[in-house]
């Protein structure tokens, strides 16, 4: 039997992932590292994307979101591109987690890559702003089912 993403998943296919553009995919993530960027922009070429790696992409509750590659779209953005390789995200996640993460982008107004673009921070400040965010929105997560078992 098919999962709900699945579903969602079979009826987004008919048009398809090249019908995307960075325009239409949610992030999950809303801080951008500045040394991750730096790193990208090194071999990043906007006319050859052979070495680019596809965007994961899960429908999550019916909209298109990213699971990683947050700052490859960034760079992507940066050089004027408004389309990139896309793929669908192969594993299964947890996806609660990736509906706090979501609820959080959507909370301070990041909707789409675009929006990240102004939110590039210090290797320091990201790990901080996201990594320390990430790692308290799980423990709340984990609290909550274990205390709902």
């Amino acid at each position: 039997m098919k999962s709900e993403m699945e579903n969602e998943k079979a009826s987004f296919d008919r048009k398809g992932l090249a019908a995307l553009t960075l325009k239409d995919i949610q992030p999950s993530q809303f801080w951008i590292s500045e040394g991750k960027l730096d790193e990208i922009m090194k071999w990043f070429n906007p006319s050859d994307l052979s070495n680019f790696e596809p965007i994961p992409i899960k429908l999550l509750d019916g909209i298109p979101m990213m699971t990683d590659g947050h700052t490859r779209a960034v760079a992507a953005i940066r050089a004027g591109l408004t389309r990139v390789p896309l793929m669908w995200e192969p594993d299964e996640w947890d996806w609660d987690m990736y509906r706090a993460c979501v609820k959080e982008c959507r909370d301070r107004g990041v909707t789409s890559p675009y929006d990240l673009t102004g939110r590039v921070v210090s290797i320091e400040d990201y790990n901080v702003l996201w990594n320390d965010w990430c790692d308290g929105m799980q423990a709340q997560i984990e609290a909550a089912r274990r205390a709902s078992q």
